[in-house]
């Protein structure tokens, strides 16, 4: 049998396009107060699109041919779990909630940002030395035991530095390529999407690409918390079709068990998924687009949900035309995120593929 001809991987990343990356990865965006991740973003993509416009929850919007009547979005969310500031201790210790699915086992000995109105102000979260914690079954971290220390010993000293109760609470952990191979660094999840939905945008600029329809490109707030971002902002734009980009998880490490979570890898590309929400012939455009231009990819199948931003945009309106394309993620939700750079750059090709293949009016239902 004759070997299969590897195919020869092509880059879309380029080194300006890289420097964006890390700073907006760098940049806090907590869920709620996505405000100056947004501000980046629009700076970004604002020279590939023809205008733009932001709701009242900070969800952007960079928008190529505003005047058509056909509307086709592509989407990511903005923003990235962290914690709020919930009981201040009289001898200035601090408690936290979650903003979002924050991971409580990680947190102890994490150095964190406090976001206050008079400014950054650090902190770790603590955890009783090993040699202090005895007995034969060691106390593992919850959200009742773990807590901030920011240096004081009383709460009226924690109050002098801007810290409220209801103060946002981000990890300061930042971008790093690691063995030239993987991006790695705190939100990943998900402002990946939202770097490479711009990445499509520079491509069709670059390209001269000249589309038959109104191309809206979302970066929504407010997922973590219910994909609240994506519902507001459906309804307002009424997209005939959506596709969005997410992170999934890489299931070849430890723990992981694939006859529940399924077998996807960082680096054998964008997964494309199968659930309700995934409209089937807009699914099966994508897989004909990556199987024409050879751009590997992976399934997953999901159950009820997605439980991604494709739900709700899917729902809206009287039914948007909707699918997923994910992008294979390690450690999600830690603040060491990996993703595989030619990941990004395959999901970033199969998006402006997969657009050039979208007709003006596409009709996708089955029976008509």
């Amino acid at each position: 049998m004759a070997k299969k001809k590897e195919e020869k991987h092509i880059p879309v990343v380029n080194k300006k396009s890289l420097a964006f990356f890390e700073t907006y990865i760098n940049n806090p965006s907590p869920t709620g107060f996505e405000w100056e991740g947004q501000r980046l973003w629009l700076d970004y993509i604002k020279p590939f699109t023809d205008e733009h416009f932001v709701d009242n929850y900070g969800t952007a919007v960079a928008v190529i041919n505003p005047k058509a009547t056909y509307k086709v979005v592509i989407e990511a969310h903005a923003d990235e779990i962290s914690w709020f500031v919930n009981y201040i201790t009289k001898d200035g210790l601090i408690y936290v909630i979650r903003n979002g699915g924050s991971d409580h086992q990680i947190a102890p000995s994490k150095r964190v940002n406090i976001h206050t109105e008079k400014g950054i102000v650090k902190a770790v979260f603590g955890w009783p030395a090993i040699h202090t914690r005895s007995g034969e079954k060691e106390e593992a971290p919850t959200l009742k035991n773990i807590f901030l220390d920011c240096g004081c010993t009383t709460k009226e000293e924690i109050e002098g530095l801007g810290i409220h109760v209801g103060c946002v609470i981000t990890y300061e952990d930042e971008f790093m390529v690691l063995n030239d191979r993987y991006y790695v660094g705190r939100a990943l999840d998900n402002r990946a999407g939202g770097f490479m939905i711009a990445e499509v945008a520079r491509l069709l600029k670059e390209n001269k690409k000249k589309l038959p329809f109104g191309l809206y490109i979302v970066n929504s707030v407010q997922e973590e918390i219910g994909l609240r971002g994506a519902e507001m902002i459906a309804h307002r734009i009424k997209p005939n079709v959506a596709i969005i980009t997410d992170v999934t998880h890489d299931t070849q490490t430890p723990m992981i068990n694939k006859i529940t979570q399924g077998d996807l890898a960082c680096g054998k590309g964008p997964v494309v998924s199968y659930a309700p929400a995934v409209q089937t012939n807009l699914n099966k455009l994508l897989i004909k687009t990556a199987e024409k231009s050879n751009i590997p990819f992976q399934r997953q199948a999901s159950s009820r949900s997605t439980g991604t931003d494709t739900d709700a945009f899917a729902y809206s309106n009287e039914g948007v035309v909707s699918a997923l394309i994910s992008l294979p993620l390690r450690y999600m939700h830690t603040t060491v995120e990996m993703i595989h750079k030619e990941d990004v750059d395959n999901v970033i090709r199969l998006i402006y593929e997969s657009l050039l293949n979208i007709k003006v009016d596409h009709d996708f239902r089955t029976i008509k």
